[in-house]
């Protein structure tokens, strides 16, 4: 999962001048694939509605913004080069940031540097 606990000190931070979106994607390392240890029990997702459940479990940390759920067919996924996570500053249509692949070159304080630098 990603770094939710900065994710979130985004959110806190910039709220009033950005809107944040999470979008559930395929899971990375489901259950029943390349699993990690300690990971939380989710299988690869077979329909909507597992997906959706899945969801659920990152609802229940309380993120703070809206979480949507991609389509079957892994469409935001792919367009944004979003397996295993990625952070995006989309403006006006425009992507302005996008950041490296997570979890390892995930960086959610690139994320914040930028925010600031809109703000100023």
């Amino acid at each position: 999962m990603f770094k939710f606990d900065q994710f979130k000190r985004l959110i806190e931070d910039f709220s009033s001048i950005a809107d944040f979106l999470v979008i559930y994607i395929e899971e990375a390392h489901a259950s029943d694939g390349w699993a990690f240890k300690n990971n939380m029990d989710i299988r690869n997702h077979q329909n909507l509605q597992d997906r959706l459940q899945a969801a659920h479990l990152l609802l229940a940390r309380s993120p703070q913004c809206p979480v949507v759920v991609d389509t079957m067919q892994n469409q935001s996924s792919q367009l944004y080069a979003a397996l295993p996570e990625r952070l995006y500053i989309i403006q006006e249509g425009r992507i302005l940031y996008k950041g490296k692949s997570g979890p390892w070159n995930y960086n959610p304080e690139e994320v914040r540097a930028v925010l600031e630098k809109l703000h100023s």
